[in-house]
Parts: C-alpha cells; sequence; structure tokens
C-alpha cells in the first residue's frame, strides 16, 4: 500500500526525505499548476471586475439585455471553470484521489459546455454546431450520471465504517 501524501505545506517540509521521487515530483507539479491556475484565477477576477464596472457602470447597459448578460456569465463561468481545477488540484496534493478523476473532468467539461451555451448566440449558429452542443452534453451528462453511480453504490461485501 502507497504511502499517503502528506496534506500541507509544512508536512510536505517534514517529510521530504522520505517521500519518493514520483511523489515528491507530483507534489510539486501539482503545487506549481496551483500557483499557474490561482494567477489565471486572479487575472480573470480582476477582468470580470474591469467588465462588469466598465459594462454596467461606464456605460450603464441593462444587465438583462442578452448581449450584456452573455458577456458577464460567460466570464463568471470562466471564473468557475479555473475554480473548480484549482480545487481539483488539491486532491493530488493531499493524496486523496489519483491525479485523473473522470467524474471530476466530465464536471469541468460540463461546465466548459455550459459557458458555452451561455455565450453562444443561438440565431447566429448553425443547427449542426446547436446539435453537437446538445449531443455533448446530453453524453458527458449520461457519463456523469454512471459514474456517480458507481461511485455511491454500496460495495458487496465491504462493512459500513459509520
Amino acid at each position: 500500500m502507497a504511502k499517503e501524501l502528506p496534506h500541507n505545506w509544512t508536512e510536505i517540509r517534514k517529510e521530504w526525505p522520505v517521500l519518493t521521487f514520483y511523489q515528491r515530483f507530483e507534489v510539486s507539479v501539482a503545487y506549481a499548476l496551483t500557483m499557474v491556475i490561482g494567477a489565471v484565477v486572479l487575472v480573470a477576477f480582476i477582468r470580470l471586475i474591469v467588465s462588469v464596472v466598465d459594462t454596467l457602470v461606464l456605460r450603464t447597459l441593462n444587465p438583462l439585455d442578452h448581449g450584456v448578460f452573455q458577456l458577464v456569465f460567460g466570464e463568471i463561468m470562466t471564473l468557475l471553470i479555473a475554480l473548480e481545477f484549482n480545487h481539483t488540484l488539491r486532491y493530488v496534493i493531499t493524496g486523496e484521489r489519483g491525479i485523473i478523476q473522470a467524474r471530476i473532468v466530465i464536471l469541468i467539461a460540463l461546465l466548459a459546455l455550459a459557458r458555452k451555451v451561455i455565450i453562444v448566440d443561438l440565431l447566429d449558429a448553425s443547427p449542426a454546431s446547436i446539435v453537437a452542443l446538445a449531443a455533448l452534453t446530453l453524453s458527458l451528462g449520461i457519463a456523469y450520471w454512471v459514474l456517480r453511480e458507481r461511485d455511491e453504490r454500496p460495495q458487496v461485501g465491504k462493512v459500513p465504517t459509520d
């Protein structure tokens, strides 16, 4: 059974000498990615604030206008997607889960599709692209449901630990 990775920076520094080379590499990459995505989140948040101030305050545009709604909520969804990526990296750093979690990847893809649906102008989009978005959303939704059902189904032969 593999040794669990430390949960915070202090524990990582204490246990660094006993971590395997790969565990050190994994933790280092996860922390670097966390910093990069943190920078992306910060920039996206600043852009969101500037956009909202510029669009809604300086230009006094109606937030209920479809174009303004698409712009603002598209940027909010971008920020949420980046935050979800950052949250996912926490699992890698703590070793609670493996690096790639299909359920989380599908959830992030669903968020990206939701963002696309919000920002696309359905009157200008081709019917084929709308059908493709619908098919992708349905496929990812079914995949997410199947994975969730699998994870939540009680394991046969396992004793509950409550």
